[in-house]
């Protein structure tokens, strides 16, 4: 398994998963600690000459104007931790909090934070022996970043809180315990610079991104499936098409259902006496609409993967440029915790696969619906009347899909102010990045039903045969949920369908 190497720049979707969901191995590169070095050094000169320097040795937030006496600075620093320990609901999932714990370190890795290498070293061996704090995912307004989640990630660093380790949640000195670790006592700045900044809604939202891109392009799979089975007609597809509107996404998506449809025995069998001119738009717009939602995600990754290798906390510091003669050592307030390019982000991302959702349950109703599902038995039950078939199936795409509808109002509008008026505009960003999540998983679970019903409308258009890649993706359907023959309950079908989309099983089929 290929070790990831952290040194404060971008991180690709990918690695983020490779680390959060694969458990690949992480290190520090040698020029981060030197960077961290150098950047502790100037807190160690602000401590030595009494400089008064905000988050350094003063209050917090609303109580910046107190100044904090020498001897008191590491008390500080714990208070800070364990009073913004405040988060509230279900833990986030291991995955969620491996990703966290990354974010975390190749933030600190960039060497603006003030934290020594020590700090940085913990993290990674947090993530590297399998210490995943337990994080409830209430409690953050993405401003002065996700204050509440990060502190209790911060609580295992101190030996606190608690964790799961080797899928046994515990206290986290027992976890640190087990795994050989030692906990850190945090002295001046460190607690702040754990606290601050976008790494609970950034870890939230890159591995949902990572979902949602997997199924826009299982969508293509699924709609390829159902056009087939509705005897429909890949003329839409024809690249001209798509090379006049030359958006990246539509194309992509265009070509991809051209390859899945390609050398299919029906489309042969009523290319001479199609009546029809033109395919339903669910059917004829899928470039189009799956396209776009692909060019969506793409931005919203390049937004998230920036915000992976950038430092977020405060105040940051810089060391004197060797380049200038004229600078010096600086330590700057500002506000790059404020998660809202995240947020916007976030939002987009949830209209987006909201639509996707949308169309893909405008197909499965047309798979189910005996007016217009071109002489497919009713509900594709092989006994209409007597069987209902699939008929729930589409109710509960249709109740999935008023959800997504609801989730996908936008969160980063809603600022309300916090602590005292002095974080008077917080992003919601955290509530967005949730929400998208629960959105993807809606969707993956849409996708699955209509794979389910395509691949019984399929059945029923024997001997004539799909294309062979669809007639792959079909049997790969039914490894998983066998042919309906008589009724039985759906729910397991449908959750281990988009078991199967979620754990990669028809990422062959992807483009």
């Amino acid at each position: 398994m290929e070790t990831v190497v952290i040194d404060g720049q971008p991180l690709a979707l990918d690695e983020i998963a490779a680390v959060a969901l694969a458990t690949c191995p992480v290190a520090i590169a040698s020029s981060a600690l030197a960077r961290a070095a150098e950047s502790r050094a100037i807190i160690e000169e602000i401590l030595a000459t009494g400089q008064t320097v905000y988050g350094v040795n003063t209050g917090f937030g609303k109580l910046s104007d107190v100044r904090i006496p020498p001897e008191k600075l590491a008390e500080l620093q714990f208070n800070l931790v364990r009073s913004h320990a405040g988060g509230l609901g279900q833990p986030l999932a291991e995955a969620e909090s491996r990703a966290m714990l990354l974010l975390r370190a190749n933030v600190l890795a960039k060497g603006f934070s003030g934290v020594r290498p020590a700090l940085l070293e913990l993290l990674v061996a947090l993530l590297n022996a399998g210490v995943h704090p337990v994080i409830p995912e209430k409690g953050s307004v993405g401003a002065s970043g996700d204050l509440a989640p990060l502190a209790h990630l911060a609580l295992v660093v101190i030996g606190e809180g608690e964790a799961f380790y080797r899928g046994e949640r515990m206290a986290g000195y027992e976890a640190l315990r087990r795994a050989g670790l030692q906990p850190l006592s945090l002295t001046a700045k460190e607690g702040l610079a754990l606290l601050n900044g976008t790494q609970a809604m950034t870890g939230v939202g890159a591995l949902a991104v990572t979902r949602a891109r997997r199924v826009a392009e299982l969508a293509d799979l699924a709609g390829a499936m159902s056009l087939e089975a509705l005897m429909g007609t890949p003329a839409a597809f024809d690249v001209r098409i798509h090379q006049a509107r030359p958006h990246s996404g539509q194309i992509a998506s265009a070509a991809h259902l051209l390859r899945l449809l390609a050398d299919s025995q029906i489309r042969e069998s009523h290319r001479d006496h199609d009546a029809r001119v033109q395919d339903a738009y669910c059917l004829r717009c899928m470039p189009q609409v799956h396209g776009a939602v692909r060019d969506v995600l793409a931005h919203v990754a390049g937004v998230l993967e920036i915000e992976a290798g950038s430092a977020t906390d405060n105040p940051l510091i810089f060391s004197k440029d060797s380049s200038d003669s004229q600078s010096s050592n600086a330590v700057i307030s500002g506000g790059n915790f404020h998660g809202a390019p995240l947020a916007y982000a976030f939002d987009y991302a949830a209209i987006a696969l909201t639509d996707l959702a949308g169309i893909t349950e405008r197909r499965i109703d047309r798979l189910l619906n005996p007016d217009i599902n071109e002489g497919l038995p009713a509900f594709l039950s092989p006994d209409p009347g007597l069987s209902s078939g699939f008929m729930i199936a589409q109710i509960v795409a249709a109740a999935l899909i008023n959800e997504c509808q609801v989730l996908s109002h936008p969160s980063s509008t809603g600022s309300i102010p916090t602590d005292g008026g002095k974080e008077d505009h917080v992003s919601m960003g955290m509530t967005g990045a949730l929400k998208l999540r629960q959105i993807v998983e809606h969707a993956e679970r849409i996708v699955a039903i209509e794979l389910m019903c395509a691949a019984q409308a399929l059945e029923f258009r024997k001997p004539l045969k799909p294309s062979r890649t669809v007639e792959q993706a079909y049997e790969a359907v039914r490894q998983v949920v066998p042919h309906l023959d008589r009724d039985r309950v759906l729910a397991k079908d449908i959750d281990a369908m988009a078991s199967a989309l979620r754990a990669g099983q028809f990422d062959a089929w992807r483009a």
